[in-house]
């Protein structure tokens, strides 16, 4: 269950707009949008509120790749992996930022200040390789590029 009364309270005022197994991606989405993320009680909520297994819950929560379990940092680096970013060796560029901040995608730091995920495009491929961190492009990346962009943060 959430662990703030009062965020209970807003899950369950969220969860009242459904009642059906059709509305299962939208009190999700809506859910998400609230808290920035999902959590194994939201998931148990709606099951109960939808009067459906988690396991469907949590199926169609993991099926589409909108949908987070850990909660973003204060800054969120999304390192793109699409074509044109791969070509130019994203994947090296990725395993790099994993090491200087010591997290894997989909992970965030322990003061939770930088959160790190893998992207399929983020449409910047004229500056390839490229990341987001929250909403700012950084592009023609390389590590020490990276280490720079990364020190401004802390």
């Amino acid at each position: 269950m959430p662990a703030d009364v009062n965020d209970l309270k807003l899950v369950e005022s969220i969860l009242k707009k459904y009642s059906r197994k059709e509305d299962t991606v939208a009190a999700l989405q809506e859910l998400q949008q609230t808290f920035g993320y999902l959590e194994r009680g939201h998931l148990e909520l709606l099951a109960k509120q939808l009067s459906l297994p988690l396991v469907h819950i949590t199926g169609v929560a993991t099926f589409y790749t909108q949908f987070k379990f850990t909660p973003k940092g204060t800054y969120h680096i999304s390192i793109c992996r699409g074509t044109a970013c791969h070509v130019k060796n994203s994947e090296t560029l990725l395993k790099h930022v994993e090491r200087k901040l010591n997290i894997k995608a989909g992970e965030i730091t322990t003061d939770k200040k930088i959160s790190l995920e893998c992207v399929n495009c983020i449409g910047a491929c004229a500056k390839a390789p490229a990341m987001m961190i929250n909403e700012k492009v950084y592009g023609n990346l390389d590590e020490k590029k990276i280490d720079m962009i990364i020190h401004s943060l802390e």
